[in-house]
């Protein structure tokens, strides 16, 4: 009879209340994210110098998340995640503060600087996840990641109200009072995190585990971090273009927090059965899933400009982030060790959000230059090669275990 180790078995009532609190911390920290996301734009195409530069708030915002990436998980590594935690939702407190006082004094620069700490926090909230994963057994660890995604559908129910609640308050300065709310909602997230378990990682494993190189070049590893890189940074070209081009349709900022809300709600919804998906499935179906989800977003998009056209684009598109990102996400827990997560978690989060703002920047002159469509249009290359990856490494896996069969045969009876 084989033993299992400590860190295999999974102590339930601490994961389950650390998921519990996760998932909570994941709705309010969502809720902020939802804020800069329905206004973010329109903030910036009153405030920005030219129409062109009007995504920059939400550029930076990405910038933000990329940049938080690593540091987060060297101040895991080191102090334990809860101290990463509070970090992070300091700096949301920050962007609610910054974000309003700007709108105030129409200070482009000074917004952009507020959305870049809201993608710091963003950056913490985005190990929320792996957190959830922390001791739990191998077949639990995917459901754990999918409750706490969960968590999501109520900051799409609460990040475009507050918005909507919101942003008259002050008039004329449109959505001022959004960001002093958000800064309110920070802090309650504060509160939440500061009960989750989790102790400070033991000194030996602070230099524990393989080199990162090594980790990184393994075939299930390329195919995670690359699915997660086209996951998520499709998604964040399309939906944070949709809000503007609505705009320049002529279509009402109601429709707008309706489209945001409702897409929000279908990237966090589906995570109630996503992870039971994965472990009836496998990662690699459910990735592949989403992207397909993905393409068939953009061909809605492209075939009209009415606000049916722009919900159901977002709406599907939210489906197809779930299962691609969290299936991604589940196929990188498969790739480390104990004593590598954070490390590698890092930096697979490293990859994928350092290559969204890469393509965010661009997002703005893509939508002003050459409109809704070329937004669309660019989804499908990207989800193209990510479906051959997954095939290849599929493929790849099961010619292995062919082999392996050959060689050592199992004995007849």
């Amino acid at each position: 009879m084989s033993v299992i180790s400590s860190e295999e078995i999974a102590d339930d009532a601490r994961v389950r209340g650390n998921v519990l609190r996760l998932a909570a911390a994941q709705a309010l920290t969502g809720a902020n994210s939802a804020v800069i996301f329905a206004t973010g734009s329109i903030v910036g195409a009153t405030l920005a110098p030219s129409v062109s530069l009007a995504t920059v708030p939400l550029s930076m915002y990405v910038l933000g998340l990329a940049a938080g990436t690593l540091p987060t998980g060297a101040i895991s590594r080191i102090y334990g995640r809860r101290t990463a935690f509070i970090i992070g939702t300091g700096c949301g407190a920050l962007t609610g503060v910054l974000g309003a006082f700007a709108i105030l004094r129409g200070a482009f620069w000074l917004f952009c600087l507020a959305t870049f700490l809201g993608g710091l926090y963003g950056a913490v909230a985005q190990s929320y996840r792996f957190a959830a994963a922390d001791g739990a057994s191998a077949a639990f660890r995917p459901k754990a990641v999918s409750w706490v995604m969960a968590g999501g559908v109520f900051a799409g129910v609460l990040g475009p109200q507050l918005v909507q609640w919101t942003m008259d308050v002050w008039p004329p300065y449109l959505f001022a009072f959004s960001f002093v709310v958000q800064a309110f909602v920070a802090l309650v997230a504060m509160a939440v995190l500061a009960g989750v378990d989790a102790p400070k990682p033991a000194a030996v494993d602070l230099h524990g585990g393989r080199p990162l190189l090594e980790i990184a070049r393994q075939p299930r590893f390329i195919a995670a971090a690359l699915c997660g890189i086209i996951a998520y940074p499709m998604m964040n070209l399309v939906m944070t273009s949709a809000p503007l081009a609505m705009k320049m349709c002529g279509l009402s900022l109601s429709d707008s927090n309706f489209a945001i809300q409702w897409h929000i709600i279908a990237m966090y919804g589906p995570s109630f059965f996503t992870g039971s998906l994965i472990a009836r499935f496998g990662a690699p179906r459910i990735v592949a899933l989403g992207l397909l989800l993905e393409a068939l977003a953009a061909t809605i998009g492209l075939s009209g400009l009415t606000t049916l056209h722009f919900w159901a684009t977002l709406i599907v598109l939210g489906v197809g982030w779930n299962f691609g990102f969290v299936g991604a996400s589940a196929l990188v827990l498969e790739t480390h060790r104990p004593q590598e997560r954070n490390k590698v978690q890092a930096f697979n989060d490293f990859l994928v959000f350092g290559m969204m703002a890469i393509g965010s920047f661009s997002s703005g002159q893509l939508l002003a230059n050459y409109g809704w469509s070329a937004v669309n249009l660019v989804v499908f290359p990207p989800v193209l090669l990510g479906l051959a990856v997954l095939a290849l490494v599929s493929f790849a896996k099961r010619r292995a275990k062919l082999r392996a069969v050959d060689e050592f045969p199992e004995p007849s009876m």
